[in-house]
């Protein structure tokens, strides 16, 4: 876990998915706070990953959401924001659900829930073959290679990312067990049967060619809630666009004002 920027009395929680760590925002958390001084960044990391990553992730989004609930204790603030991308986003679901009043208001990035999609949508077949080289990767670079040509569409970001993603693969290994104890509990979580509390938005990548954006259209119709699809950006959408997104958090932030 890290933490950015001085105390303040709104404090925003950054949560990224599956085997990747709050170093993977790879300089959007200080963009975010050029950009928001007056708002306090928290970035949180799964179990198993990250400053965890020599403890055993949980099986189910359920656990997850209460080891996070626990961790983010101490710098909660007098209001309380989520951004959560892919895993992370389904983790800040059940994290809703379980403590209605924690956040004032939350972003969803490119996620999926089973009884909304089918599977082929959640994880396109397509990226099994190269998911499993990434998984039998005999180096941590070349991994992080697999994974940022499936997760980016700006093809400069392998080149720019893969060594220093690798350098953090090495600081905090990911265990294929714990990459699959992830994969398990994202495939058996289901959303929560009422909508959350807190207003959301919905943020989308039209050329996610890892989950289909489909699935973000269908959790933004089952619980009416806002979407907003960037048209040329893949799954790492703060990698890809980190702009676009900072011109969608501060429009949200302002209707929550307004509302």
């Amino acid at each position: 876990m890290e933490s950015y920027g001085v105390k303040q009395t709104e404090t925003w929680f950054f949560l990224r998915g599956l085997v990747r760590e709050s170093g993977h925002w790879s300089g959007f958390l200080e963009a975010f706070e050029a950009r928001f001084p007056e708002r306090r960044v928290v970035a949180l990391d799964l179990p198993g990953n990250g400053t965890r990553y020599h403890e055993a992730s949980p099986v189910s989004i359920e656990a997850m959401a209460r080891a996070l609930r626990e961790a983010a204790a101490p710098f909660r603030g007098d209001k309380n924001y989520l951004f959560a991308i892919s895993l992370g986003a389904m983790v800040g679901l059940e994290w809703m659900h379980q403590a209605p009043d924690d956040f004032a208001g939350a972003v969803l990035v490119n996620t999926s829930l089973r009884g909304l999609s089918p599977l082929h949508h959640r994880l396109r077949p397509a990226n099994y073959p190269a998911i499993l080289r990434a998984m039998r990767a005999k180096d941590f670079e070349t991994r992080e290679r697999i994974i940022l040509a499936l997760t980016s569409q700006d093809p400069n970001n392998v080149d720019r990312w893969a060594k220093p993603w690798a350098e953090i693969q090495s600081r905090h290994p990911v265990s294929v067990r714990n990459a699959l104890r992830q994969l398990l509990a994202a495939i058996r979580f289901a959303p929560p049967k009422t909508k959350p509390r807190p207003p959301l938005l919905i943020l989308n990548s039209a050329k996610d060619t890892l989950v289909d954006p489909l699935a973000s259209q269908r959790l933004s119709a089952h619980w009416n809630a806002p979407l907003r699809v960037n048209p040329r950006s893949g799954h790492d959408l703060t990698l890809d666009d980190p702009e676009w997104v900072l011109e969608q958090l501060e429009s949200f932030g302002a209707g929550i004002v307004r509302g």
